[in-house]
């Protein structure tokens, strides 16, 4: 299982996150179209996500809802023909809300700047630091911090949860 830390926070001026993030970023990913659709499961989350010309995932993932800098363990499954899993997946679990965003991605180091505008919810900016063998979590934390820092985030601006949780 993959581990990151992570930070979720509104973003009350998307402009001046875009101008930091693309100050610091060391590479970027550009910007994806992305559909989640999360299903109902009994621990942590599960959902199919779906960019706009590229391959589908299901991403099963593990965090607590709190805010501020967070572990999330999670796999990614490579998905083949999304919209057969999706119809079988809806029929055994249930649907439990559909996430439409439009994803900046940027990096920093080994954080992924996450950019979100999301359908219905507004502007938001997500960090995950990618764990591995030179960053664990306490570094990986460290890191996420310094970006609040450098991104102004106020202990206001923080989410605890997912943008499901917002929508549903």
């Amino acid at each position: 299982m993959a581990r990151n830390i992570e930070l979720k926070a509104r973003l009350n001026d998307p402009e001046a996150a875009r101008k930091t993030a693309a100050a610091i970023a060391t590479k970027r990913l550009g910007t994806q179209h992305q559909i989640d659709t999360y299903f109902a499961c009994r621990h942590g989350r599960l959902k199919l996500r779906q960019i706009d010309g590229l391959s589908a995932q299901l991403i099963a993932y593990a965090r607590p809802d709190r805010d501020g800098p967070k572990a999330s363990d999670y796999r990614l499954v490579p998905v083949a023909n999304p919209e057969t899993l999706k119809a079988a997946l809806a029929a055994a679990l249930g649907v439990e809300v559909v996430v439409e965003k439009r994803r900046e991605i940027l990096l920093h180091e080994n954080v992924r700047i996450h950019l979100d505008e999301v359908a219905d919810l507004g502007h938001f900016l997500e960090f995950e630091a990618v764990l591995g063998p030179e960053v664990d979590d306490a570094a990986g934390r460290a890191q996420v911090e310094r970006l609040m820092e450098r991104f102004a985030i106020g202990q206001g601006d923080l989410l605890s949860g997912s943008y499901a949780d917002m929508i549903g």
